[in-house]
């Protein structure tokens, strides 16, 4: 049994990997909240109205860490760096707020608590990266 020294590119992709799973799995858990289904059926979510707007908007935070899994692979070093700390950064404060907002389950605070991990752990590799 050895260990192999892992590449900090993949450390970062396999972090946003993580993330991303949680992220899906907490927003696919939220069709088992009783009136959860119907209040969407009726064109709100979290008592905001679902429009192409907030859709869009909604679409653009998801995209951004999606794309980040591909980037932290390909992106050159110093590049890649100083990406994983701005969307890593900006993606944890995102998360900390959704779950100060009224009304989270417990459960949403549970991923959400280990996205925040995550996310810092993705800033923390990148600016420890050599």
């Amino acid at each position: 049994m050895e260990d192999v020294k892992i590449d900090v590119k993949m450390k970062l992709s396999a972090l946003w990997v993580a993330v991303m799973f949680l992220y899906a799995y907490a927003d696919i858990k939220a069709f088992y909240k009783p009136g959860f289904t119907e209040e969407v059926i009726s064109g709100t979510a979290a008592g905001m109205e679902i429009t192409q707007t907030w859709l869009l908007m909604g679409s653009m935070l998801m995209v951004v860490p999606s794309l980040m899994i591909f980037l932290s692979l390909s992106l050159p070093a110093k590049v890649n760096r100083w990406a994983n700390i701005i969307v890593g950064s900006f993606q944890t404060v995102i998360i900390f707020v959704s779950m100060l907002l009224p009304g989270v389950w417990l459960y949403y605070i549970f991923y959400g608590t280990v996205e925040v991990v995550l996310t810092a752990l993705v800033v923390w590799h990148a600016w420890k990266w050599p």
